[in-house]
């Protein structure tokens, strides 16, 4: 009992501790949503903060029962040291392939 008591008091001092998240902090400042309804589509978002993101997915047939859904996108955002982040990316039957100059590379 005296186990439970000691592990909620340090949950509630941990929970009181941390950083506090206001809810307005971040805010949508363009969203856009296009979708035809069979694997393509199009859409796109910006926040307040400087983060965005557009990708566009197309669906390529591969026989009447399958097919492949590539997706291509660009995400950027801004890293805690200030630094813009720009992240391409494809995924698609060969996998997800990022690019960007913040990876490591081989």
């Amino acid at each position: 009992m005296k186990a439970a008591l000691v592990f909620v008091a340090l949950c509630v001092a941990g929970a009181l501790a941390a950083p506090q998240l206001r809810q307005n902090d971040v805010q949508i400042v363009s969203q856009n949503n296009d979708n035809d309804g069979s694997g393509n589509f199009r859409n796109s978002y910006a926040l307040n903060d400087g983060t965005a993101e557009e990708r566009q997915g197309e669906f390529r047939p591969i026989d009447a029962e399958t097919g492949i859904q590539k997706v291509t996108g660009v995400i950027s955002w801004t890293s805690p040291e200030g630094q813009l982040i720009t992240l391409r990316y494809v995924a698609d039957e060969n996998g997800f392939q990022p690019q960007g100059d913040h990876l490591p590379r081989a």
